[in-house]
């Protein structure tokens, strides 16, 4: 598990005001809440899904 790549990712816009399908990426990310930071795996898909609601988190950087 040590040898993975993580991304630490942070909601710093509300998606109030987003279709049904940006939420559902949120939630498929794991973040429920705003400011909540959250890690997920460096794999081709959560790339993806983090470039589909790139105007609602940001990565965060250690």
């Amino acid at each position: 598990m040590s040898g993975e790549k993580r991304i630490r990712l942070q909601q710093v816009k509300s998606a109030i005001g987003y279709n049904q399908r940006q939420r559902a990426t949120l939630r498929g990310l794991g973040i429920r809440r705003m400011h909540q930071v959250v890690e997920v795996e460096d794999s081709p898909s959560v790339r993806g899904m983090i470039n589909k609601v790139s105007h609602l988190i940001r990565v965060v950087e250690d």
